[in-house]
Order: C-alpha cells, then sequence, then structure tokens
C-alpha cells in the first residue's frame, strides 16, 4: 500500500477555487495512477476554497484548497498493486501550476 501525502505551493489561485476545474483534476489523477473510480464528491466553500474527495477501489485522493495563499493539501493513498500514485502528485503539481512542492511518502503495511 502507498500513500504520498503532499502540499502544493505557489499555485494558480484561480484554478484553486474552481470546483469544476478540481473535480476534473481529481478525476484525471485517478486515471493518472491507474486506480478505479468509484465516486467523487466536491465542495466549494465561500467564500473560497474547495475540497474534493475521489473514493477509488484501491484507496482515496483528497485535495482541500486555500486559493488566498495558493496551497493545496493532498494526498492519495493506494494499494492497488499496479497502482501509480506518484503519476497522479505528478499530474496535479503540472495542472494546479505549484512551484513547489512538499511531500511525504509511505509504505503502509497491512500487518
Amino acid at each position: 500500500m502507498k500513500h504520498i501525502l503532499f502540499t502544493l505551493k505557489g499555485c494558480t489561485k484561480d484554478l484553486l477555487n474552481d470546483e469544476a476545474y478540481v473535480r476534473d483534476i481529481v478525476y484525471t489523477a485517478s486515471v493518472k495512477c491507474k486506480s478505479k473510480l468509484l465516486a467523487l464528491h466536491s465542495h466549494q466553500f465561500d467564500p473560497q476554497g474547495v475540497t474534493c474527495i475521489a473514493m477509488l477501489a484501491d484507496s482515496h485522493i483528497s485535495i482541500h484548497t486555500w486559493p488566498e495563499i495558493g496551497m493545496a493539501v493532498c494526498d492519495i493513498f493506494t494499494c492497488g498493486e499496479n497502482s501509480k500514485p506518484k503519476k497522479g502528485v505528478e499530474y496535479m503539481q503540472m495542472m494546479f501550476n505549484a512551484d513547489n512542492i512538499i511531500m511525504k511518502s509511505f509504505n503502509r503495511p497491512l500487518e
């Protein structure tokens, strides 16, 4: 099982506040991870910010955005043998135009 926790910094602020865009990025990240998407739920906050959660057959992807500071806090957790969570991280970093990423990766044992 692979779990990547990451913070995207220096992102394009307008993109972080666009719920449809965030949903599309999370959806495509699930494809990049080679994971089957089961459900996708998002919420637009007032006055700003978006949270989006993708339930995957092999776990989840989440993102919480703070447009006012150009930051998103995310994680991708997969337990599929052939999943590629790092590909999803790279895609999200690129699509939000993040100029910095702080990332921690974990291999999570079943025992």
